[in-house]
Protein backbone atom coordinates (compact mmCIF):
# COMPACT_ATOMS: atom_id res chain seq x y z
CA UNK A 1 0.00 0.00 0.00
CA UNK A 2 1.45 3.36 -0.85
CA UNK A 3 1.96 5.60 2.13
CA UNK A 4 -0.02 9.01 1.61
CA UNK A 5 3.03 11.75 0.82
CA UNK A 6 1.12 13.70 4.35
CA UNK A 7 -2.37 12.99 5.22
CA UNK A 8 -4.65 13.95 8.36
CA UNK A 9 -7.15 10.67 9.09
CA UNK A 10 -10.19 11.28 10.60
CA UNK A 11 -11.84 8.10 12.35
CA UNK A 12 -15.71 9.81 11.53
CA UNK A 13 -16.83 6.63 13.71
CA UNK A 14 -14.46 7.83 16.75
CA UNK A 15 -16.49 11.38 16.68
CA UNK A 16 -19.77 8.67 16.38
CA UNK A 17 -18.40 6.89 19.34
CA UNK A 18 -17.77 10.51 21.47
CA UNK A 19 -20.97 11.79 20.82
CA UNK A 20 -22.88 8.78 22.31
CA UNK A 21 -20.15 8.46 25.32
CA UNK A 22 -21.15 12.55 26.15
CA UNK A 23 -25.00 11.23 25.67
CA UNK A 24 -24.81 8.34 28.01
CA UNK A 25 -22.67 10.05 30.23
CA UNK A 26 -24.86 13.17 30.66
CA UNK A 27 -28.30 12.39 29.91
CA UNK A 28 -29.06 15.45 28.06
CA UNK A 29 -28.93 17.01 24.64
CA UNK A 30 -25.18 17.04 22.82
CA UNK A 31 -24.63 20.40 20.97
CA UNK A 32 -21.94 19.20 18.52
CA UNK A 33 -18.97 22.40 17.83
CA UNK A 34 -17.57 22.22 14.64
CA UNK A 35 -16.80 25.61 14.50
CA UNK A 36 -12.73 26.27 12.80
CA UNK A 37 -13.29 23.69 9.89
CA UNK A 38 -14.61 20.95 13.15
CA UNK A 39 -11.07 21.88 15.11
CA UNK A 40 -9.52 20.83 11.50
CA UNK A 41 -11.48 17.73 10.95
CA UNK A 42 -13.46 18.53 8.23
CA UNK A 43 -16.76 20.52 9.59
CA UNK A 44 -19.55 18.41 7.08
CA UNK A 45 -18.44 15.11 7.33
CA UNK A 46 -18.01 15.64 11.04
CA UNK A 47 -21.04 17.49 11.40
CA UNK A 48 -23.46 14.42 9.68
CA UNK A 49 -21.03 12.29 12.08
CA UNK A 50 -22.37 13.40 15.22
CA UNK A 51 -25.72 13.89 14.35
CA UNK A 52 -25.95 10.44 13.45
CA UNK A 53 -24.88 9.68 16.90
CA UNK A 54 -27.61 11.60 18.47
CA UNK A 55 -26.28 14.97 18.64
CA UNK A 56 -29.22 17.31 18.23
CA UNK A 57 -27.61 20.32 17.28
CA UNK A 58 -24.51 22.04 15.40
CA UNK A 59 -22.33 24.92 16.99
CA UNK A 60 -20.32 27.30 15.14
CA UNK A 61 -18.57 30.68 15.96
CA UNK A 62 -19.33 32.68 13.02
CA UNK A 63 -22.66 32.74 10.36
CA UNK A 64 -20.42 31.76 7.68
CA UNK A 65 -19.32 28.98 9.02
CA UNK A 66 -23.11 27.78 9.05
CA UNK A 67 -24.04 28.63 5.70
CA UNK A 68 -21.20 26.56 4.47
CA UNK A 69 -22.78 23.53 6.11
CA UNK A 70 -26.19 24.37 4.53
CA UNK A 71 -24.36 24.43 0.86
CA UNK A 72 -22.76 21.08 2.07
CA UNK A 73 -26.45 19.59 2.57
CA UNK A 74 -26.65 19.57 6.66
CA UNK A 75 -30.27 20.99 7.64
CA UNK A 76 -30.24 20.51 11.40
CA UNK A 77 -30.27 23.46 13.83
CA UNK A 78 -26.93 25.36 14.04
CA UNK A 79 -26.29 27.97 16.44
CA UNK A 80 -23.38 30.88 15.26
CA UNK A 81 -22.51 33.11 18.34
CA UNK A 82 -20.05 35.50 17.10
CA UNK A 83 -21.10 38.20 14.62
CA UNK A 84 -18.93 41.18 13.20
CA UNK A 85 -20.19 44.50 14.29
CA UNK A 86 -23.03 45.92 12.37
CA UNK A 87 -24.08 42.60 11.14
CA UNK A 88 -27.30 42.24 9.35
CA UNK A 89 -28.76 38.79 9.91
CA UNK A 90 -30.73 38.41 6.75
CA UNK A 91 -29.03 35.46 5.38
CA UNK A 92 -28.90 33.54 8.34
CA UNK A 93 -32.20 33.97 8.79
CA UNK A 94 -33.04 32.57 5.33
CA UNK A 95 -31.51 29.90 6.13
CA UNK A 96 -32.64 29.21 9.32
CA UNK A 97 -29.66 29.85 11.52
CA UNK A 98 -29.92 30.09 14.83
CA UNK A 99 -28.32 33.15 16.45
CA UNK A 100 -26.30 33.60 19.38
CA UNK A 101 -27.22 37.12 20.63
CA UNK A 102 -24.80 39.61 22.89
CA UNK A 103 -26.16 42.94 22.96
CA UNK A 104 -29.47 44.91 22.41
CA UNK A 105 -27.96 46.05 18.92
CA UNK A 106 -27.92 42.31 18.02
CA UNK A 107 -31.40 41.33 19.01
CA UNK A 108 -32.97 44.59 16.68
CA UNK A 109 -30.81 43.18 14.30
CA UNK A 110 -31.84 39.68 14.59
CA UNK A 111 -35.62 40.82 14.76
CA UNK A 112 -35.15 42.71 11.61
CA UNK A 113 -34.34 40.20 9.77
CA UNK A 114 -37.59 38.04 10.01
CA UNK A 115 -39.62 37.31 7.42
CA UNK A 116 -43.79 37.38 7.52
CA UNK A 117 -44.44 34.49 9.95
CA UNK A 118 -40.93 33.61 9.98
CA UNK A 119 -39.23 34.44 13.45
CA UNK A 120 -35.99 34.23 13.84
CA UNK A 121 -34.51 31.65 16.69
CA UNK A 122 -32.17 33.00 18.81
CA UNK A 123 -30.49 32.07 21.74
CA UNK A 124 -29.51 35.21 24.49
CA UNK A 125 -26.62 34.90 26.16
CA UNK A 126 -25.81 36.08 29.64
CA UNK A 127 -21.94 37.55 30.50
CA UNK A 128 -21.29 35.01 34.07
CA UNK A 129 -17.93 36.42 34.42
CA UNK A 130 -15.36 35.60 31.15
CA UNK A 131 -15.45 39.32 30.18
CA UNK A 132 -16.06 38.43 26.17
CA UNK A 133 -18.99 38.31 24.54
CA UNK A 134 -22.52 38.24 26.11
CA UNK A 135 -25.02 40.31 27.57
CA UNK A 136 -24.04 42.52 30.69
CA UNK A 137 -25.71 41.93 33.83
CA UNK A 138 -26.70 45.66 33.86
CA UNK A 139 -28.58 45.03 30.61
CA UNK A 140 -30.40 42.36 31.30
CA UNK A 141 -33.48 43.69 31.90
CA UNK A 142 -33.65 46.02 28.62
CA UNK A 143 -32.46 43.22 26.66
CA UNK A 144 -34.74 40.87 28.15
CA UNK A 145 -37.95 43.28 28.05
CA UNK A 146 -37.64 43.85 24.16
CA UNK A 147 -37.16 40.41 23.74
CA UNK A 148 -40.08 38.84 25.22
CA UNK A 149 -42.00 41.90 23.21
CA UNK A 150 -40.51 40.61 20.66
CA UNK A 151 -41.54 36.88 20.63
CA UNK A 152 -45.21 38.10 21.41
CA UNK A 153 -44.99 39.51 17.70
CA UNK A 154 -43.43 37.28 16.30
CA UNK A 155 -40.48 38.54 15.20
CA UNK A 156 -38.15 36.35 17.17
CA UNK A 157 -38.48 33.20 19.04
CA UNK A 158 -36.19 32.38 22.06
CA UNK A 159 -34.84 29.01 21.82
CA UNK A 160 -32.11 29.23 24.17
CA UNK A 161 -30.49 30.91 26.97
CA UNK A 162 -26.50 30.12 27.62
CA UNK A 163 -23.37 31.10 28.50
CA UNK A 164 -19.61 30.30 28.80
CA UNK A 165 -17.36 28.75 31.64
CA UNK A 166 -13.60 29.96 32.35
CA UNK A 167 -12.58 26.26 33.48
CA UNK A 168 -10.59 28.16 36.09
CA UNK A 169 -12.11 26.26 39.07
CA UNK A 170 -15.10 24.50 40.54
CA UNK A 171 -15.79 27.53 42.46
CA UNK A 172 -15.53 29.65 39.69
CA UNK A 173 -17.61 27.87 37.52
CA UNK A 174 -20.11 27.43 40.02
CA UNK A 175 -20.08 31.33 40.37
CA UNK A 176 -20.98 31.53 36.91
CA UNK A 177 -23.40 28.78 36.92
CA UNK A 178 -25.28 30.86 39.81
CA UNK A 179 -25.10 33.80 37.76
CA UNK A 180 -26.23 32.62 34.78
CA UNK A 181 -29.38 30.99 36.87
CA UNK A 182 -30.21 34.89 38.06
CA UNK A 183 -30.03 35.39 34.21
CA UNK A 184 -32.98 32.76 33.80
CA UNK A 185 -34.76 33.60 36.50
CA UNK A 186 -34.69 37.65 35.25
CA UNK A 187 -35.88 36.02 31.84
CA UNK A 188 -39.01 33.90 33.29
CA UNK A 189 -40.07 37.10 34.78
CA UNK A 190 -40.56 38.58 31.22
CA UNK A 191 -42.48 35.28 30.37
CA UNK A 192 -39.14 33.69 28.68
CA UNK A 193 -38.85 29.85 28.90
CA UNK A 194 -36.75 28.63 26.59
CA UNK A 195 -36.47 25.18 24.65
CA UNK A 196 -32.22 24.65 26.26
CA UNK A 197 -30.05 26.54 28.92
CA UNK A 198 -26.52 25.48 28.11
CA UNK A 199 -23.42 26.40 29.49
CA UNK A 200 -21.23 23.74 30.12
CA UNK A 201 -18.80 22.79 27.53
CA UNK A 202 -16.98 19.48 27.23
CA UNK A 203 -14.79 19.94 30.82
CA UNK A 204 -17.57 20.97 32.73
CA UNK A 205 -20.08 18.89 31.32
CA UNK A 206 -17.76 16.03 32.36
CA UNK A 207 -16.67 16.78 36.03
CA UNK A 208 -19.73 19.18 36.76
CA UNK A 209 -22.54 17.82 36.80
CA UNK A 210 -24.63 20.09 38.08
CA UNK A 211 -23.65 22.54 34.62
CA UNK A 212 -25.38 20.41 32.53
CA UNK A 213 -28.63 21.88 32.76
CA UNK A 214 -30.73 20.77 29.28
CA UNK A 215 -27.62 20.60 26.44
CA UNK A 216 -23.67 20.46 27.27
CA UNK A 217 -21.85 21.90 24.06
CA UNK A 218 -19.20 19.40 23.24
CA UNK A 219 -15.74 20.51 21.18
CA UNK A 220 -12.88 19.06 22.02
CA UNK A 221 -14.53 15.67 23.54
CA UNK A 222 -16.11 15.46 20.18
CA UNK A 223 -12.76 14.90 18.89
CA UNK A 224 -11.58 12.28 21.27
CA UNK A 225 -9.43 15.10 23.32
CA UNK A 226 -8.92 15.81 26.70
CA UNK A 227 -9.67 19.08 28.51
CA UNK A 228 -7.62 18.28 31.41
CA UNK A 229 -3.67 18.02 32.33
CA UNK A 230 -4.28 14.92 34.46
CA UNK A 231 -6.28 13.26 32.54
CA UNK A 232 -5.64 11.15 29.08
CA UNK A 233 -8.32 10.76 26.63
CA UNK A 234 -8.65 6.58 27.45
CA UNK A 235 -8.80 7.74 31.07
CA UNK A 236 -12.47 9.96 29.71
CA UNK A 237 -13.65 7.00 27.48
CA UNK A 238 -12.80 9.21 24.18
CA UNK A 239 -11.32 8.10 21.07
CA UNK A 240 -8.94 10.61 19.25
CA UNK A 241 -10.30 11.15 15.48
CA UNK A 242 -7.67 12.10 13.63
CA UNK A 243 -4.06 10.79 12.94
CA UNK A 244 -1.19 12.81 11.39
CA UNK A 245 0.61 11.00 8.77
CA UNK A 246 3.27 11.49 6.08
CA UNK A 247 5.79 9.80 4.38
CA UNK A 248 9.75 9.79 4.34
CA UNK A 249 10.93 11.52 1.61
CA UNK A 250 14.29 11.44 2.10
CA UNK A 251 16.93 8.98 3.51
CA UNK A 252 20.38 10.32 3.93
CA UNK A 253 23.61 8.43 5.95
CA UNK A 254 25.76 11.77 7.74
CA UNK A 255 28.78 11.47 9.74
CA UNK A 256 29.39 12.90 13.55
CA UNK A 257 29.40 16.96 13.65
CA UNK A 258 27.00 17.30 10.43
CA UNK A 259 24.59 20.23 11.25
CA UNK A 260 20.76 19.73 10.60
CA UNK A 261 18.36 22.20 9.25
CA UNK A 262 18.47 26.17 9.41
CA UNK A 263 21.06 27.67 11.96
CA UNK A 264 22.37 23.90 12.57
CA UNK A 265 20.70 24.03 15.89
CA UNK A 266 21.91 20.56 16.12
CA UNK A 267 24.63 18.63 15.11
CA UNK A 268 25.26 14.87 15.15
CA UNK A 269 27.45 13.24 17.38
CA UNK A 270 27.70 10.16 15.75
CA UNK A 271 27.62 8.35 12.40
CA UNK A 272 23.81 8.13 11.71
CA UNK A 273 20.85 8.43 9.69
CA UNK A 274 18.60 11.52 9.04
CA UNK A 275 15.34 11.26 7.63
CA UNK A 276 13.01 13.53 5.99
CA UNK A 277 9.18 14.24 6.98
CA UNK A 278 7.12 16.75 4.33
CA UNK A 279 5.44 18.42 6.73
CA UNK A 280 6.40 21.80 8.32
CA UNK A 281 4.92 24.94 9.95
CA UNK A 282 2.88 25.66 6.98
CA UNK A 283 1.04 22.24 7.75
CA UNK A 284 0.58 23.09 11.26
CA UNK A 285 3.66 21.74 12.67
CA UNK A 286 4.29 23.78 15.68
CA UNK A 287 7.69 25.33 14.82
CA UNK A 288 8.37 26.08 18.58
CA UNK A 289 8.44 21.88 18.91
CA UNK A 290 12.03 22.23 17.43
CA UNK A 291 14.50 19.03 18.57
CA UNK A 292 11.47 17.83 21.36
CA UNK A 293 9.17 16.91 18.09
CA UNK A 294 7.69 13.09 18.55
CA UNK A 295 7.16 10.63 16.01
CA UNK A 296 6.58 7.04 15.12
CA UNK A 297 8.26 5.53 12.20
CA UNK A 298 7.92 1.55 12.05
CA UNK A 299 6.25 1.12 15.15
CA UNK A 300 9.64 2.90 16.82
CA UNK A 301 9.39 6.29 18.65
CA UNK A 302 11.97 9.19 17.59
CA UNK A 303 12.24 12.83 18.40
CA UNK A 304 13.06 15.36 15.70
CA UNK A 305 16.11 17.41 15.54
CA UNK A 306 17.18 20.95 13.98
CA UNK A 307 14.71 23.38 13.50
CA UNK A 308 11.27 22.43 11.68
CA UNK A 309 11.05 24.14 8.37
CA UNK A 310 7.87 25.91 6.44
CA UNK A 311 7.12 22.08 4.93
CA UNK A 312 9.66 19.76 6.58
CA UNK A 313 11.58 18.52 9.27
CA UNK A 314 14.30 16.04 10.01
CA UNK A 315 14.14 12.75 12.52
CA UNK A 316 17.43 11.09 13.56
CA UNK A 317 16.46 7.28 13.74
CA UNK A 318 20.05 6.14 14.32
CA UNK A 319 20.77 2.80 13.29
CA UNK A 320 17.58 2.06 12.24
CA UNK A 321 16.86 0.77 8.72
CA UNK A 322 13.85 3.20 7.16
CA UNK A 323 13.34 3.93 3.69
CA UNK A 324 11.84 6.27 1.28
CA UNK A 325 8.00 5.82 1.44
CA UNK A 326 8.09 4.01 4.68
CA UNK A 327 5.39 5.57 6.96
CA UNK A 328 5.34 8.53 9.91
CA UNK A 329 2.88 8.57 12.17
CA UNK A 330 3.19 12.23 13.64
CA UNK A 331 0.26 12.00 16.22
CA UNK A 332 -2.65 9.98 16.47
CA UNK A 333 -4.30 7.16 19.29
CA UNK A 334 -1.60 6.76 21.71
CA UNK A 335 -3.34 3.61 22.67
CA UNK A 336 -1.97 2.16 19.91
CA UNK A 337 1.66 3.07 20.40
CA UNK A 338 2.07 6.40 18.49
CA UNK A 339 2.40 9.95 19.68
CA UNK A 340 -0.99 11.99 20.85
CA UNK A 341 -1.73 15.56 19.91
CA UNK A 342 -1.28 16.13 23.82
CA UNK A 343 2.75 15.57 23.42
CA UNK A 344 3.12 17.67 20.94
CA UNK A 345 0.85 20.29 22.74
CA UNK A 346 3.66 19.58 25.79
CA UNK A 347 6.64 19.62 23.11
CA UNK A 348 5.34 23.05 21.75
CA UNK A 349 4.07 25.09 25.28
CA UNK A 350 0.41 25.08 24.11
CA UNK A 351 -2.72 22.84 24.08
CA UNK A 352 -4.16 19.93 21.89
CA UNK A 353 -6.79 22.22 20.99
CA UNK A 354 -4.32 24.37 19.06
CA UNK A 355 -2.81 21.20 17.42
CA UNK A 356 -5.53 19.55 15.78
CA UNK A 357 -7.20 23.26 14.71
CA UNK A 358 -3.88 24.43 13.57
CA UNK A 359 -3.70 21.12 10.58
CA UNK A 360 -3.15 23.42 7.63
CA UNK A 361 -5.28 23.42 4.37
CA UNK A 362 -2.49 21.52 2.19
CA UNK A 363 -3.10 18.60 4.49
CA UNK A 364 -5.66 16.39 2.77
CA UNK A 365 -7.85 14.96 5.15
CA UNK A 366 -9.40 11.31 4.47
CA UNK A 367 -12.59 10.84 6.25
CA UNK A 368 -14.06 7.22 7.05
Amino acid sequence: MTVPFREAAIDLDAIADNVRHFRRLTGVEVLAVVKANAYGHGAAATAVAALSAGATRLGVAEIPEALELRRQGVHAPILAWLHAPGERFTQAAAENIELGISSFDQLEAAAAAAAVDSPVAVHLKFETGLSRNGIAPGDWGRVLAEAARLERIGRLRVVGLFSHLSNTSPADDRAALAKFEEGVAAAASFGIRPEIRHIAATAAAIDLPETRLDAVRIGIGLYGQSPFDDRSSAELGLRPAMTLRGAVAAVRRVPAGTGVSYGYDHRTDRDTTLVLVPLGYADGVPRSASGRLPVSIGGRRFVNVGRIAMDQFVVDVGDTPVSIGDEVVLFGDPTLGVPSAREWADAAGTIDYEIVTRIGHRVPRRAS
